[in-house]
C-alpha cells in the first residue's frame, strides 16, 4: 500500500489469520494510525505488536467508529454474534470483508441489517508466512476503489484472486482453504512410510518435511507446471516410476484427492446453507 492512501481500517479478530493480516499490513508500511484492532483477549505477542505499533486497540466494539474497511477475521462459530454487534460501524462508504468460512454474502448483509459493500474472502494458513493465497468475491455494491483497497490488504499475506460467482468459494475452500491440511498429511504419511522402510523417526520426519516444502518452493519458482516437473524427476523404470505406478494406479492418489476436495466442497456448501 502506498503511503498516500487515506482510509481507515478496523480489524476484528487478532487470532492467527487476523494476526497474519495485521503483521503484513505493518510490514507493508500501512500507517498504524489508520488501523484499529478489536479483540477481547489477544495473545501476548499480538498485544505486544499492537502496543509497539501504536495502533488503536479496543477489547469490545466501540460506538464511535465507522471505518472505511471493516475486516472480520473471526472464527465461523462466533461470526453471527460479531456481525450483530457491528451494524452501527458500517457507514455509506464502508466495505465489510469477511474471512469466516461458510458465511455467505447474503447472510452477512442480513446480519448487518443494511445494504452495504461486502467482500467474502477465503484465505489459507500459509498466510502466516506470507505464502498464502486468498480468493475473494465482492457483492455488486463494492466499487473499483474499494476492491483495490481490499486487494492491497489481502496481498499482505500472499496472492489474491477474484471470482464473481460466490458458489465457487465452496470449491476454493475444498482446494486451497483446506488444502494445506492435505499437504501436511502427505508429509505425515511419507514420514511414517520412511520409518517402515527402516529410517529413524527424526530422519524420516525431516526428510518428508523438507521434501514437501522444497518441492512446493520449486513449483512456486518454476515456470513449468506440476505435470512437467513430475515427469522431469521420473526416469523410465526407475525408483520414482515404481512409486508413481502405485500412486497413479486405479483408485490411487488422483481419485482419493478428488473425493477429498469434493467432500470439503460439499461440507462448505452445507455450512453456507446453515
Amino acid at each position: 500500500m502506498t503511503r498516500d492512501d487515506n482510509y481507515s481500517i478496523c480489524l476484528i479478530g487478532a487470532g492467527n489469520m487476523g494476526g497474519a493480516l495485521f503483521g503484513g499490513w505493518l510490514n507493508e508500511g500501512i500507517d498504524p494510525g489508520a488501523i484499529t484492532v478489536i479483540d477481547p483477549s489477544p495473545a501476548d505477542h499480538m498485544r505486544d505488536m499492537i502496543s509497539n505499533a501504536g495502533v488503536r486497540y479496543e477489547s469490545a466494539v466501540p460506538a464511535d467508529l465507522t471505518p472505511d474497511i471493516l475486516m472480520l477475521a473471526v472464527k465461523p462459530q462466533i461470526i453471527d454474534n460479531v456481525i450483530a454487534a457491528v451494524g452501527h460501524m458500517v457507514g455509506q462508504h464502508t466495505v465489510v470483508v469477511s474471512i469466516a468460512a461458510g458465511k455467505t454474502i447474503t447472510q452477512l448483509e442480513a446480519g448487518i441489517g443494511k445494504e452495504c459493500a461486502v467482500v467474502r474472502a477465503m484465505p489459507n494458513t500459509p498466510a502466516l508466512v506470507k505464502r498464502g493465497i486468498t480468493v475473494a468475491c465482492p457483492n455488486n455494491l463494492v466499487t473499483d476503489v474499494q476492491k483495490a483497497h481490499v486487494e492491497r490488504l489481502l496481498l499482505a499475506t500472499g496472492s489474491v484472486e477474484w471470482v464473481t460467482d460466490e458458489h465457487l468459494i465452496d470449491a476454493v475452500t475444498g482446494v486451497s482453504g483446506s488444502g494445506p491440511a492435505y499437504v501436511f498429511y502427505l508429509a505425515e504419511c511419507m514420514a511414517l512410510a520412511g520409518i517402515q522402510a527402516g529410517l529413524s523417526e527424526d530422519l524420516a520426519r525431516k526428510l518428508a518435511s523438507e521434501t514437501v516444502s522444497g518441492a512446493g518452493e520449486l513449483l512456486a519458482r518454476s515456470d513449468k507446471g506440476p505435470h512437467t516437473l513430475r515427469e522431469n524427476v521420473t526416469s523410465p523404470n526407475g525408483t520414482t516410476a515404481a512409486a508413481l505406478e502405485i500412486l497413479m494406479g486405479e483408485d490411487g492418489m488422483r481419485q482419493i484427492v478428488e473425493e477429498a476436495v469434493l467432500a470439503a466442497t460439499k461440507r462448505s456448501r452445507e455450512l453456507s446453507d446453515g
